[in-house]
């Protein structure tokens, strides 16, 4: 009996090894960690740390070490280590699946009840330990402060109400709502995360409820602001990471105090990831982010002054980049853009003109718009045939595809649009072969750009020889992005192009409301978009039946408590808007050019590339990124 406890006790404290040591220290950090600077890797990582496997075609353990450059337009987009490092609560794997990261586990009752479990001895990036109270700090100090927050995120409201917070045991809270909340987990879990962590410890110095008088009004005059809530939201920022103090839980921290036109971010040393030979990640010790004109990033791409590259580069550069390959040591592959069309038309339902905007609205014309667009045309001519004709809609990835989607009226059929144009009443032309509106007015159809694609503006031109055989004649006008967005909200403009849904690989539980008039910045119907922003104080309801049945089908999808029935009305709503052809898309599946160093490793060959829902790099683990010091 004896000799079974103590087998049984043995047992135990071998099972209990892996957590506690065998972990393989960072070389970067060793001489930190001789010299007493930093614990050992098995005192910085939580006792059960998140095991990444890494397994899969020309995938590998990786080596330490090394610095990798990136290319940026400007400062701001240093958010883009906080995109590409993607570490949630709660992330998406590389099949879009949710999985626990920071979180231990994660439990969901109804919909409605959510409780997390914390990985004990998890660390912010300075040492200090990740508690409840950093959890608590964020939602009642910040998220529903009124003076730091003046609008409370809708993802934290079920009719109205904030949640209720449990602080359940040291390693255990809870959020629940009285109705269910299916944006919850998908938004803790986006690429600009809804933040519900905070490090309390370091930011209660900038809070007036946990700062005396006179020393916050002498930090926030040292830090040149006006206010104290200024202050606290400048040193709080974690999606831009500007405020190299503040403790972070991604896998690399910003060093670089701005303005700077180079930006350093370091390993963090109680980053929670390990492979699966018990590895600390991330294998690379650096980013340097340099920032250089946008005009300039392609060429220099080209040179070779960037390691992982994809933003300021398009498909419209591949050929030269390609070329680049044979002077300069970097690889080039094609990913595939995970939006619902490269290029798609927002005719403006809400254009002032009312002749027009009857025109607009009837859904023959739209329809007859999109079957007198040659797709396959445009595929060969400007993407070489690598992309897909479709509607706007979701992509073949997504769960959510049906073939019916994509191929609705976008077959290419004069004969079908002339038939629809004369049976709307549009059955007379000028003398040049333009129809005629009721007013007498020619068929010119103006679509404005904010000129910063010329990809749009080459498809428009395509566009225009198209329409002019079913007599509609084509204005190209281009805009600055601001104006245009002013110019639609006000109903100034009739049609925009732009490209398509921003997400074509949900999934149910993801949110549909980019299928239904919900803000203000869609550009088929900006002014219903604000009517719902406004809870009806501005703007108009929408007044075209099928655009309400839309938003119904959204507000029953908030509602659902299950993947099933929300599936079953996203669906719904993705018969009903293709059907419409709300939007026109063009092409979907267009190739994005990943350019990286040919010494890097671990980076997919093809994959999507999309800010939402995979956050560009983020769900393939740039932190398992390597270079190889041996070279291609």
């Amino acid at each position: 009996m004896i000799s079974r406890l103590l087998y049984g006790l043995v047992a135990l404290v071998l099972c209990a090894l892996p957590a506690m040591a065998g972990y393989v220290e960072p070389d970067s950090l060793k001489d930190k960690v001789a010299k007493g600077e930093l614990p050992p890797v098995d005192q910085r990582l939580p006792s059960e740390p998140l095991k990444v496997t890494i397994e899969g075609e020309g995938k590998s353990v990786g080596q330490y070490g090394g610095t990798a450059r990136i290319l940026i337009g400007g400062q701001r987009n240093i958010s883009l280590m906080t995109v590409y490092g993607y570490t949630r609560l709660v992330r998406y794997d590389d099949k879009l699946q949710l999985q626990p990261d920071l979180l231990k586990s994660f439990d969901v009752q109804d919909g409605r009840v959510f409780t997390f479990h914390l990985r004990p001895g998890l660390k912010w990036s300075d040492g200090e330990p990740v508690t409840t109270e950093d959890f608590r700090y964020a939602l009642e100090d910040v998220q529903l402060n009124e003076e730091l927050s003046k609008v409370i995120s809708p993802y934290l409201l079920v009719d109205g109400k904030p949640p209720k917070f449990e602080i359940v045991d040291d390693n255990t809270l809870r959020y629940s709502w009285d109705a269910p909340n299916p944006d919850f987990l998908p938004q803790i879990a986006a690429p600009q995360a809804l933040s519900l962590v905070m490090p309390a410890k370091y930011l209660k110095q900038f809070h007036k409820k946990y700062q005396s008088e006179d020393k916050l009004a002498e930090l926030i005059k040292a830090n040149g602001e006006k206010k104290w809530t200024g202050l606290h939201i400048n040193k709080a920022r974690q999606y831009r990471p500007e405020n190299p103090d503040l403790p972070t839980l991604d896998p690399w921290r910003n060093i670089t105090k701005p303005p700077s036109e180079q930006f350093v971010f370091e390993r963090n040393p109680y980053f929670h990831r390990v492979d699966q030979e018990g590895r600390q990640l991330p294998y690379i010790d650096r980013f340097v982010l340099n920032v250089s004109s946008s005009s300039l990033i392609a060429a220099k791409t080209g040179a070779g002054e960037t390691d992982l590259q994809a933003q300021n580069i398009s498909f419209a550069d591949y050929t030269f980049l390609k070329e680049s390959e044979a002077t300069h040591p970097i690889r080039v592959k094609l990913w595939e853009s995970g939006r619902g069309s490269r290029v798609a038309l927002f005719p403006n339902l809400n254009f002032a003109d009312p002749v027009w905007s009857k025109v607009l609205r009837d859904v023959r014309f739209r329809r007859a718009a999109s079957l007198a667009i040659n797709r396959d045309e445009i595929n060969q001519a400007k993407f070489f045939g690598l992309s897909r004709p479709s509607a706007d809609t979701v992509l073949p990835a997504s769960p959510l595809y049906r073939e019916e989607y994509a191929t609705a009226y976008t077959a290419y059929d004069p004969d079908k649009a002339n038939a629809l144009l004369d049976e709307m009443g549009l059955d007379k032309r000028g003398s040049d072969g333009v129809r005629l509106l009721p007013d007498g007015r020619r068929a010119e159809i103006i679509i404005e750009t904010a000129g910063e694609d010329s990809v749009e503006t080459d498809v428009l031109q395509l566009i225009t020889d198209h329409w002019s055989k079913v007599g509609l004649k084509l204005v190209i006008r281009t805009s600055q992005t601001d104006v245009l967005r002013s110019r639609v909200i006000g109903g100034t403009t009739m049609m925009t192009v732009a490209s398509g849904l921003d997400n074509g690989v949900p999934t149910a539980d993801m949110n549909p409301k980019a299928l239904a008039p919900t803000s203000h910045e869609q550009m088929q119907w900006p002014q219903w978009g604000i009517f719902v922003e406004s809870a009806g104080e501005k703007g108009t309801q929408a007044d075209v039946k099928e655009a309400q049945e839309l938003f119904d089908l959204y507000k029953q999808w908030e509602k659902a408590a299950d993947s099933a029935a929300r599936a079953e009305i996203w669906h719904k709503m993705l018969a009903l808007y293709t059907d419409q052809a709300f939007s026109i898309g063009i092409v979907n599946g267009a190739k994005q050019p990943i350019v990286i160093s040919a010494k890097l490793r671990n980076v997919p060959e093809t994959a999507l590339f999309s800010f939402d829902p995979t956050a560009y790099f983020g769900v393939y683990g740039m932190d398992t990124f390597w270079f190889d010091k041996k070279g291609p």
